[in-house]
Order: C-alpha cells, then structure tokens, then sequence
C-alpha cells in the first residue's frame, strides 16, 4: 500500500514575514537559563530567516518572484520587522546573522511602486542607523552592521542623517579600534560617508568646518600607521580631490586636510614613504585643482604652491623608497 503526501504549500509573503517577526519576537522570552528553549528558539528564527532570504533572492534553481518580493518588503515595514532585525541581530548565529544582513540590503534597494518603502520606512525610525553605528562596539556584530549601514548609505537622506547626527563623531574612535577587521570596516563605511554624496558632504564640511578638522588632523597624526595611511588615502583617492565632481567647498576642504600633514616640519617617516611613493599621482591631481579666481583663491594658489614644491623635495630624498 502506498501513501502519496501532498507537498506542504509556500508560504505566502505575509505568512513568511509573520514566521519571522514571531520568532524574533520569541527570543524575548527566553533566557539564558532556559538553554533548550533558547536554542529552539533560534533554530525557529534562523528557519525562517533561510526562508526569507530563498524568497528575496532565490534559491540558485529558481528566481525570486518579483511580486512576492514587493510584498516582502511592504510587510516587513508594516510589521516594524527591520527594527528587529537589527536588535535581535547579536543574538543570532554566525550563518543567520549574515543571512539577515544579506536580506537586510536586498529590502532597502526593493522599489515598491516608485518608491523605497523600507529607506522611508527608516528615514521615519532614524534612531535605527544611530544602533548600527554604536554595533561597532560589539565585534560580534560589527562587521555585519557595518555592511547594513553601507547600504543605508547609498541613500542621500540616510547619508545625510548619519553625517549629521551625534553618532558620526563615533568613526574617528571606531577607526583605531584595536581589532584590526573592525577598525578597516569602520573606516570604509567613513570613507563611503565622506565620498558617496556630495552635496550632503558639502554641506556637512561647512556646517561643521572646525569640528571635523580638528577630529580629522588626529586620525593623520596618530600613532597607528594604519590609520594614518588610510586618512591619507581617503583625502587624495575620493571625490575630494576629483576637480571635475566635486563643489569648490569639498575640494578645499580635502586640500586643507591634505595640507596638514603635508606642510608638517616633522612628519613620521612611513607618511614621508607614502608620498615618496606617490608622488607622481598627488603632483598631478594639485595640478588640476582649481577653484576659481579672487583674493580667497590667490592665497589657495599659494599654498597649493608650496605644497606642490614640498611632495617634489620629498620625492628626490635618497633611499627613502
């Protein structure tokens, strides 16, 4: 005799995103104590996470509906679900944690209609981008974190937000912080927010001109020749010194940070290395740079001057490369 089961139906968009919200919402009532609960309960969320990822990104066999992505993403802002993803995300697993975060990107560039549902749906709980950013403090999490806010990051007015917020001064710490995978995550998510838009960019150098450079000019003094070399390498390799993309304010704030360091009697040796190195490169990008003509620009030209006549006696230094 012979039984023939029907294969179990798909979950629907809303019935996923219930599963995965319930779960999430579960770990709340366990503890640690609760050890067998616990790990029941996180198997059921990363279950479900798994199912949220074949449906927002297929399986490798079958690609993902579009409509039923669409869908994914309007309920996960109507369920108020990215905010669990985000606080729940340190208790999870290694594999769901980058499971959730790979969901996570995969939401924010869904349009619904014309619109990014899940970017508004952030830009009206901002408090979410200023957790992602203190995650750098927990190593578990950090790296996992910092891929979820470079994606917000794409975004002007979540860019715009974290520029403005109390919370970017917290890069100029999370940058030398000593677990080095941490530290070089944190400094490419500074370097996208510092180069991804540049009227937001500009607007922030201007607004906050004394602040930053005072913060900035540590960063290329500090003791870490990793951090120095990866402030040098953000001042000259971005959009700051790009003269046909950048607005004047962003390519003179770039040169007054290039200058710091520069014109500096007593540079360590590895940052003298650096220039040597690239001496042909940075000569050829002072160059172009141009911001205009008046008496504010004259005195730019001069100092450019100098610095220009700096980085070439640097390059004919003996034994220096």
């Amino acid at each position: 005799m012979s039984f023939f089961f029907k294969p179990s139906r798909p979950k629907t968009p809303t019935e996923l995103v219930k599963a995965i919200k319930d779960s999430l919402v579960a770990l709340d009532t366990k503890t640690v104590v609760e050890v067998k609960a616990l790990e029941k309960a996180l198997e059921e969320v990363e279950k479900n996470v798994v199912a949220v990822k074949q449906a927002l990104s297929g399986d490798g066999e079958v690609e993902p509906n579009p409509d039923n992505v669409s869908q994914i993403a309007v309920e996960i802002c109507k369920e108020d679900v990215l905010g669990l993803f985000i606080h729940k995300l340190s208790i999870l697993g290694w594999e769901a944690r980058k499971d959730l975060a790979h969901c996570w990107c995969i939401l924010l560039r869904q349009m619904v209609g014309s619109s990014y549902c899940c970017v508004e749906y952030i830009e009206n709980h901002l408090e979410l981008l200023d957790f992602l950013v203190v995650c750098y403090d927990n190593k578990d999490i950090a790296l996992n974190c910092g891929s979820m806010l470079r994606e917000c990051i794409k975004f002007p007015t979540l860019a715009k937000y974290i520029l403005e917020s109390t919370s970017f001064e917290l890069f100029f710490k999370y940058v030398e912080l000593p677990n080095f995978d941490v530290a070089s995550d944190a400094f490419a998510t500074f370097k996208e927010l510092l180069t991804k838009h540049e009227t937001a960019v500009s607007e922030y150098l201007t607004a906050h001109y004394e602040e930053f450079f005072e913060l900035y000019e540590k960063l290329l003094t500090s003791p870490n020749y990793v951090t120095r070399r990866q402030s040098l390498k953000v001042s000259w390799d971005s959009v700051f010194f790009n003269s046909t993309d950048s607005s004047k304010n962003i390519q003179l704030s770039a040169f007054h940070i290039f200058k710091v360091f520069v014109a500096n009697p007593n540079k360590p040796r590895d940052i003298i290395v650096i220039l040597a190195k690239n001496h042909e490169r940075l000569l050829a990008l002072l160059h172009n740079l141009s911001v205009g003509k008046g008496n504010e620009d004259e005195q730019f030209e001069e100092e450019k001057e100098l610095i220009i006549k700096e980085i070439e006696r640097i390059s004919r230094m003996p034994n220096i490369v």
